[in-house]
């Protein structure tokens, strides 16, 4: 499946021939003459899935497009596009440059709440992922707290490319009083909201499935549509389950552009 990211090159071991690879079954064929001929001591090809080639890569392509800290100055109201938002301390920003592949994308900060305005980063022509200013922790005067709060309102209520919100919460310290309100506000506008519990590698198995159960059992009252999963930046584990949320909101698979 080609995902309209470029397709790999493929050298042999003597580095003899060069030649652009058309698909992914060409890439397995290519692989497959390697092995025979032992420029390859083991096969790589056993969990490989033509299907699937390039998917994580469309993620990859994202660019910084503009920041903006007033309604004025958003995009045109055109496309799809997916909103991150959480505290400030939840892990955001390390979230997106794990999805994009991108450490430098999304500013990361030893002291929370540095992201102040509505970042955009560009898929293509169409597509966005949207990074919301952080929320209930920044040490910051209450005058641009109500800034932040009004510009986050006013973006969530009026935005008709919006496709669905991406809720982050720290797996230890989850359902903070703005994630409920938040939660209750996606539920009233018949929003799609996909929950990531963050920083899930800080706690054992035992304890990451408690906190997941307690998410899941606040939304199946609130809003029985949303879903959540267990997500950890540091190991990178969770992503494909995001990649696939993303995928049907952003209308990947059947535009796949």
């Amino acid at each position: 499946r080609y995902w309209g990211v470029p397709l790999p090159v493929w050298r042999t071991e003597d580095k003899k021939e060069t030649k652009a690879i058309g698909s992914a079954a060409e890439l397995k064929a290519e692989i497959e003459k390697s092995i025979d001929a032992g420029f390859m001591d083991s096969n790589p090809l056993e969990t490989f899935e033509p299907g699937n080639m390039s998917k994580d890569n469309y993620y990859h392509r994202a660019q910084f497009l503009l920041s903006v800290g007033k309604m004025t100055q958003l995009p045109d109201d055109v496309g799809y596009e997916v909103a991150f938002a959480g505290r400030s301390n939840a892990g955001k920003s390390s979230a997106i440059n794990v999805l994009t592949n991108n450490q430098q994308l999304a500013r990361t900060s030893k002291t929370p709440g540095r992201t102040q305005l509505i970042n955009y980063f560009s898929l293509d022509d169409t597509r966005r992922l949207v990074d919301l200013p952080g929320y209930g922790y920044a040490k910051v005067s209450k005058q641009i707290k109500m800034e932040w709060d009004a510009l986050l309102d006013a973006y969530l209520q009026s935005r008709q490319s919006l496709r669905g919100l991406i809720l982050l919460m720290d797996c230890r310290h989850p359902l903070k009083e703005f994630d409920t309100q938040l939660i209750q506000w996606c539920a009233r506008s018949d929003l799609p909201l996909h929950i990531l519990l963050t920083k899930s590698d800080k706690l054992n198995r035992g304890a990451a499935a408690n906190a997941l159960q307690k998410v899941k059992s606040h939304l199946k009252p609130a809003m029985p549509a949303a879903s959540v999963q267990l997500f950890s930046a540091l190991n990178k584990t969770g992503t494909d389950n995001l990649i696939s949320v993303l995928d049907k909101w952003l209308l990947i698979e059947q535009n796949g552009s």
